[in-house]
C-alpha cells in the first residue's frame, strides 16, 4: 500500500472518532473505567503483598550464644549468620544490653532486678532478621548445626500466620483480578458493538462498492486504538490522584506505619511509568483489536 493509502486511512481513522463522538465517548468511559478497575485491584494486591513482606522482614531468629564461647568465636558466629542467604541483618545484643532492655520493659520487677546485684542470668546473642519469611524454618536448620550455640527462639506460629495470610490474599486478588477482567471484557466488548453497529451500513457500502476488508478495518483500528490510548492515560491520571491521596493519609504516622508494616506500601513514583505504560499499552490494544474483530460480521456480506 502506498503512503498515501496510508496517510488516508489513519486520516479517515481519526475523523471516525469526531464523526461519531457519543459512542467515541461511551467507548472512552467503558475502557477507562475497565482499566481502573483492572489497574487499581493489581496495585492493591501488589502492595499487600509488599506490607506482608514489610511485616515478615521484621520477624527476627533470636540466637542465644553459648557462655564459653570466646570474643573471637562470637565474632565468628557473626559472620556465619551474616553469611546466611536470606539473612537480611545481623545484630549483636551483649547480655549486658539485654538485661538493660528487660529492666525497662519489666519496671514492675526492679525489686528482683536489684536483688540480682552484678549476677546477670542472661547470654550474649544475636538478632537474625530474615528477609524471606518463606525460608525461616530452612534459616533455623542451617543456625543450629553451627559451633557454640545456646538456643534458638523464633515465633514460628507468627510465621505460619503469615504465610497463610500470603497465600490467601493471593488467592482472593488473583480471583477477583479474572473477574474484573471478564466483566471489563464484556462491557468492552458490548460498547464496541454498538459503536460499530451504528456504523454498520457504512460498512456493507464499502464492501459493495470493492473495498478490501483490510482496507475496512483498519480505519477502525486505528479508531479504536486512539480511543484507547486516551482511555489509558485518563485511567492513569485518575489511579495516580487517587493512588497518591490513599498513600499520603496511610503514612501520616511514619513511626506507627513502620511498626505494622504499612511502611511497605510503594510510592507511586517507583512505578508510575510501568502503570502508564501498562495502562495506555493495554488500552490501545484492547481498543484496536476490539474495533476490528466487531467488524467482522458486518464485513461479511
Amino acid at each position: 500500500m502506498k503512503l498515501s493509502g496510508i496517510k488516508y486511512l489513519i486520516d479517515q481513522g481519526t475523523e471516525n472518532i469526531w464523526k461519531n463522538k457519543m459512542m467515541a465517548f461511551a467507548t472512552f468511559c467503558v475502557l477507562l473505567i475497565s482499566l481502573m478497575l483492572v489497574g487499581m485491584a493489581v496495585l492493591f494486591y501488589i502492595n499487600i503483598d509488599s506490607i506482608i513482606g514489610g511485616i515478615s522482614d521484621k520477624n527476627e531468629i533470636a540466637v542465644f550464644i553459648d557462655d564459653s564461647a570466646t570474643q573471637e568465636q562470637i565474632e565468628e558466629l557473626g559472620n556465619q549468620l551474616s553469611r546466611i542467604d536470606g539473612v537480611s541483618e545481623v545484630v549483636f545484643e551483649s547480655k549486658d544490653e539485654a538485661f538493660q532492655s528487660m529492666m525497662k520493659s519489666m519496671p514492675e520487677y526492679e525489686r528482683i532486678f536489684n536483688s540480682l546485684g552484678n549476677d546477670n542470668p542472661l547470654v550474649n546473642g544475636y538478632k537474625v532478621r530474615v528477609h524471606d519469611i518463606d525460608r525461616v524454618t530452612e534459616i533455623i536448620d542451617i543456625i543450629e548445626k553451627m559451633d557454640n550455640i545456646y538456643y534458638i527462639k523464633a515465633s514460628q506460629e507468627f510465621v505460619n500466620i503469615l504465610m497463610e495470610l500470603r497465600r490467601v490474599v493471593t488467592l482472593i486478588a488473583t480471583a477477583i483480578i479474572i473477574g474484573l477482567v471478564i466483566v471489563s471484557m464484556i462491557m468492552i466488548s458490548n460498547t464496541t458493538k454498538a459503536s460499530v453497529f451504528s456504523r454498520r451500513e457504512e460498512i456493507q457500502i464499502m464492501k459493495y462498492v470493492g473495498a478490501t476488508n483490510g482496507f475496512i478495518r483498519i480505519p477502525f483500528f486505528i479508531e479504536g486504538m486512539i480511543t484507547g490510548f486516551f482511555s489509558g492515560a485518563g485511567a492513569f491520571l485518575l489511579t495516580l490522584l487517587t493512588y497518591r491521596s490513599t498513600f499520603s493519609i496511610l503514612t501520616e504516622n511514619v513511626g506507627v506505619m513502620n511498626v505494622i508494616g504499612l511502611g511497605s506500601i510503594i510510592p507511586f513514583g517507583k512505578i508510575q511509568f510501568y502503570v502508564l505504560g501498562a495502562y495506555i499499552l493495554a488500552g490501545a490494544f484492547i481498543g484496536g483489536l476490539g474495533s476490528v474483530l466487531c467488524t467482522r460480521k458486518h464485513i461479511n456480506v
